[in-house]
C-alpha cells in the first residue's frame, strides 16, 4: 500500500535561502531510494546517509521502493542541508508518522550516520525563507543555537539527534528552543586605536569624517607614511550594526560558511583582500554564487590596499556596486542580486617606486611610467571615491614622541552623534529604510537635507570649475560637507564644512 508525506525544507542559492517542498512516497515496488528534483552530488548521497542514520536510530526505514521529489524541480538542489526533510519525509510516508503532524513543520540539517544532525552552510537565510514561506515551526541543528537567536520570535527548534526529532514530532512536545539574541557591549576596545597614531592630524579627521558620514577615502602616500594603519583603525571608529544589520551580516557570512571565524560581534566587518584576488574572489560567483568580497564587506568596510595592482576589469565593475550597494550575477535560474553596500577605503602609492612627491627619496619614475600607473585606476572610479587624502610620511622625531589626542572609543562617540543626527534627518524625509547615512542620501533629495547656505553653494560652484569636477564629484562634495556640519552641530552647511570638504577632494 502506498504512503504519502510532504515537509519543507531548504537549499541555498547565493546567500538566500529557497524553500524546498520534499515529498516522498512509498509504493510496492523492489526497494530502493530515487531522489528526484536536479539533486546535485551531496543530495543525491543523501539517500545512504539516511538510510544509515535511521537504521542507526532504532526506527523501521520502509523495506520497498522510495521515491522523493524535490520541488521546484527547476532548481539545482545543493549540500547535504535536506537530510533532515528527507529522512522525516520517509518516516512519515512509512508509517512512523502521521503526515499530519508535519503541517507547518520546516527541517534543515544534514544527517551523520549514527543519526546526529550536523550544521550546515547557510541555515540563517534557510530558516529565513521557511519562515517568509508560512512554516509555524523551524527545527534547526543545535550547533546553530548562537546565531538561530538572531531569527527572533517564534525562535527556532534545536535538535541534536534524529530521534529526538522523531519523538518530539510524535508526541507534540517542543524541542530545546533558541535563546534570544542578546548582542555583546560595543565599547571594547578597538584593535587598532587611533590614538596610538603619531602625527597625521589631517588623516585622523579625514577617518572622522569618514565613519560618520559613511564616506569612501582614497589615501596617497608613500610606503610607510601609515597608509594601512589609518584604514585599520577605521572599524573602531564606526557604530555597532543594529540587530537588523547583524542579522544581514550574519546571514551572509553564515552562507559563506565563514560564522565560525566570524563571531556575532557588533562591530562592523572589515574585509581587506590581497590585490592579487581574482574578479571572482572580489566580486563573487563561481558555480554556486559564492559571496565575495564585496557581498562579505556588506554593511561594513572594503580596504582595497594597493589600489592599483586589483585587476582592472573587477576595479571597474565597482563602479556600478557603489552606486547601486548590490552585485548582480545573471545565470540560468536569472538574474540575482547580492548585498554589497559597504564603505570603500582604498591605498595606493603614488607611483610605482612609491616616491614621486614625497620628499624623503628621489623617484624613479620618468613620465611615460607616472602616467601609465596612474592610469591603472580610472578616473570615473576615483569620481566615486569622497575624500582623497594625501598621507606625509612622519619624521621620526615625532614617532618618538609619546601618543597624543583622543582614542577611538571617544571619537566613535562623536560619530554615534552624528549618525543618529542623519537617521532622524532620513526618517523625517522618508528615507530611512533605504538610506542610513549621508553617503547615502538620493541626488533628488540633496537640497532638501543637505540645506547649503547661499555662501557655501557659491565656494562649491567655483570648486566645481576650478578642479574641473563632474555633477556626481559634487554632489558628493554637497554630502560630506553635511557631514561636517553634523560632526560642528550645525544645522546648516556653512562656508567653513564646505571649504573643508573641497579641501579633501583637491587632493586628488
Amino acid at each position: 500500500m502506498a504512503g504519502h508525506a510532504r515537509v519543507f525544507g531548504a537549499t541555498l542559492l547565493g546567500v538566500e535561502g529557497i524553500p524546498v517542498e520534499v515529498e516522498a512516497r512509498i509504493s510496492s515496488q523492489l526497494p530502493r531510494i530515487e531522489i528526484v528534483g536536479l539533486p546535485e552530488a551531496a543530495m543525491r548521497e543523501s539517500a545512504a546517509r539516511v538510510r544509515a542514520a535511521v537504521q542507526a536510530s532504532g526506527l523501521p526505514f520502509p523495506d520497498r521502493r522510495i521515491t522523493v521529489n524535490l520541488a521546484p524541480a527547476e532548481l539545482r538542489k545543493q549540500g547535504a542541508g535536506l537530510d533532515l526533510a528527507v529522512a522525516v519525509g520517509i518516516l512519515a510516508a512509512g508509517g512512523t508518522l502521521p503526515p499530519t503532524v508535519l503541517d507547518g513543520v520546516g527541517l534543515i540539517g544534514e544527517l551523520a550516520l549514527d543519526g546526529r544532525l550536523r550544521p550546515v552552510r547557510g541555515a540563517l537565510a534557510q530558516a529565513g525563507c521557511l519562515r517568509a514561506s508560512g512554516c509555524t515551526r523551524i527545527i534547526l541543528p543545535a550547533s546553530h543555537a548562537g546565531e538561530a537567536g538572531l531569527l527572533g520570535e517564534p525562535p527556532p527548534e534545536l535538535a541534536r539527534h534524529l530521534g529526538e526529532v522523531i519523538e518530539k514530532l510524535a508526541t507534540g512536545a517542543t524541542l530545546e528552543l533558541a535563546k534570544p539574541d542578546e548582542a555583546p557591549a560595543p565599547d571594547e576596545p578597538a584593535a587598532f586605536d587611533l590614538r596610538v597614531v603619531r602625527g597625521q592630524r589631517e588623516a585622523k579627521r579625514a577617518l572622522l569624517i569618514a565613519a560618520a558620514g559613511g564616506h569612501g577615502l582614497l589615501l596617497r602616500g608613500a610606503p610607510g607614511a601609515g597608509k594601512t594603519l589609518l584604514a585599520r583603525c577605521l572599524p573602531g571608529l564606526l557604530p555597532p550594526l543594529t540587530s537588523e544589520e547583524r542579522l544581514e551580516v550574519a546571514r551572509i557570512h553564515d552562507a559563506a560558511g565563514l560564522l565560525a571565524d566570524t563571531p556575532l560581534h557588533p562591530r562592523r566587518p572589515f574585509r581587506a583582500p590581497h590585490h592579487s584576488a581574482t574578479r571572482a574572489g572580489l566580486l563573487g560567483g563561481g558555480p554556486n554564487l559564492c559571496p565575495g568580497e564585496v557581498t562579505l564587506a556588506h554593511r561594513g568596510v572594503l580596504f582595497l590596499d594597493e589600489l592599483p595592482e586589483f585587476d582592472r576589469s573587477a576595479l571597474e565593475s565597482l563602479r556600478q556596486i557603489l552606486e547601486e550597494g548590490r552585485v548582480v550575477h545573471s545565470r540560468a535560474v536569472g538574474r540575482i542580486a547580492l548585498d554589497a553596500c559597504f564603505q570603500l577605503i582604498a591605498a595606493a602609492n603614488p607611483c610605482r617606486c612609491g616616491w614621486y612627491g614625497s620628499g624623503v627619496r628621489d623617484c624613479r619614475c620618468d613620465d611615460g611610467s607616472l602616467a601609465r600607473y596612474e592610469a591603472r585606476v580610472s578616473g570615473p572610479l576615483l569620481d566615486r571615491i569622497d575624500l582623497h587624502l594625501a598621507v606625509q610620511p612622519v619624521p621620526f622625531d615625532d614617532l618618538a614622541l609619546p601618543a597624543t589626542g583622543p582614542c577611538s572609543t571617544e571619537l566613535r562617540m562623536q560619530v554615534v552623534a552624528a549618525r543618529k543626527k542623519q537617521t532622524q534627518r532620513l526618517e523625517r524625509a522618508g528615507l530611512g529604510s533605504s538610506a542610513h547615512h549621508n553617503a547615502a542620501i538620493p541626488v533628488a533629495s540633496l537640497d532638501e537635507l543637505v540645506a547649503a547656505t547661499p555662501e557655501a553653494t557659491r565656494i562649491l560652484s567655483r570648486a566645481v570649475d576650478r578642479l574641473a569636477l563632474s555633477a556626481r564629484a559634487a554632489h558628493r562634495l554637497l554630502r560630506v560637507a553635511r557631514t561636517i556640519a553634523d560632526l560642528e552641530g550645525e544645522p546648516e552647511v556653512g562656508p567653513g564644512a564646505m571649504a573643508e570638504a573641497v579641501g579633501f577632494r583637491a587632493e586628488r
